[in-house]
């Protein structure tokens, strides 16, 4: 079993982190754990698209259940939360304790994400979210700041190069804006 689980929310997001790991030979596994992308059809491309990516690159894949009704359910009530507004915080800590229950359930050491990596999301509002999980897992949590050391730079050289699918929205239905 890998050391570590990383978080990912899409390839476009991860490809940069998994690309640098995987060079530096760390020990680590990428969990896809995200139920707040809907549609359904959406949810699957950027599933594969993660997939696709890790397999290219000999990283093991895990994906969890798809269940937007549970997390319907949690963020019941903030529907018209702003983006980074309470919705988010209660969306990142629904995902990281599913995640970090994981990691303990197979005897990962640890667990990091890339929930933070977008310029539309709050770095520090992912590592609060992820605290409080890791302080009710008992699953360590690193905050690496994968934004720095150039990984936003190849992150967007990746996803040229590769012609990834990338999308436009994080995924939740309640981001998506009509002008």
């Amino acid at each position: 079993m890998p050391e570590f689980l990383l978080v990912s929310c899409c390839a476009p997001c991860s490809c940069a982190v998994i690309e640098k790991l995987a060079r530096e030979k760390k020990d680590f596994a990428v969990l896809f754990y995200n139920p707040n992308i809907q549609p359904a059809e959406e949810y699957e491309k950027r599933r594969k698209e993660n997939e696709r990516f890790c397999q290219e690159r000999n990283v093991p894949f895990v994906s969890l259940e798809y269940d937007p009704e549970n997390w319907r359910q949690a963020v019941n009530g903030l529907e018209n939360e702003p983006e980074r507004g309470k919705r988010c915080s209660v969306c990142f800590y629904f995902r990281l304790k599913r995640a970090m229950e994981y990691a303990k359930e197979n005897g990962f050491a640890a667990v990091s994400s890339v929930l933070g990596v977008s310029r539309y999301k709050d770095m520090a509002q992912v590592n609060r979210a992820a605290k409080k999980a890791s302080e009710e897992t008992g699953v360590p949590y690193d905050e690496t700041n994968w934004r720095k050391g150039g990984l936003e730079q190849r992150r967007q050289q990746l996803i040229k190069e590769t012609g990834m699918y990338a999308q436009d929205y994080c995924g939740c239905p309640f981001s998506v804006r009509k002008n």
